[in-house]
């Protein structure tokens, strides 16, 4: 697995919550928001694109950040 940061729009603990419920959702994911920073670190075999699109469901702005 690879472990990948994303800068994500989150504002308050509902959207981190949102955040966790949706990649749980998604499944064979490790991760940790960092809600003061606004990121999310996720350990996942997924594909950067399939994450992104994951993410981007939250209907928050999403960019990837790189390889952590």
């Amino acid at each position: 697995p690879t472990k990948h940061e994303f800068s994500v729009d989150m504002t308050c603990e509902a959207c981190a919550n949102t955040v966790t419920h949706i990649l749980n959702k998604l499944g064979g994911v490790q991760f940790d928001i960092d809600l003061p920073n606004k990121k999310v670190c996720i350990t996942s075999e997924h594909s950067v694109d399939t994450l992104l699109e994951t993410l981007g469901k939250t209907g928050k702005a999403v960019s990837y950040l790189g390889p952590k």
